[in-house]
């Protein structure tokens, strides 16, 4: 993805890395770190995805379990 001058995106690597987090022995990153690096709207992204299925891989996006989700939230919080 390219920025507004042609260039690389404006988000450095240190902070994409930020946005993996490992769950179920893989890499992933939510959602909403997506849409960050894609600079649209979270409901934008996950709408876009689910009108093009067929153009994703069948893992690319899944569910959470209830306690994945709160593990997500802990592991992603800004708060010191």
């Amino acid at each position: 993805m390219k920025n507004e001058e042609g260039g690389r995106p404006g988000l450095p690597i240190e902070e994409m890395a930020k946005m993996i987090h490992f769950l179920r022995g893989r890499p992933i990153m939510v959602s909403h770190d997506l849409a960050i690096l894609y600079r649209v709207e979270t409901r934008y992204l996950t709408r876009a995805v689910r009108r093009n299925l067929v153009r994703f891989p069948s893992d690319f996006m899944f569910q959470l379990e209830p306690e994945e989700v709160l593990k997500c939230q802990i592991g992603t919080s800004k708060h010191p």
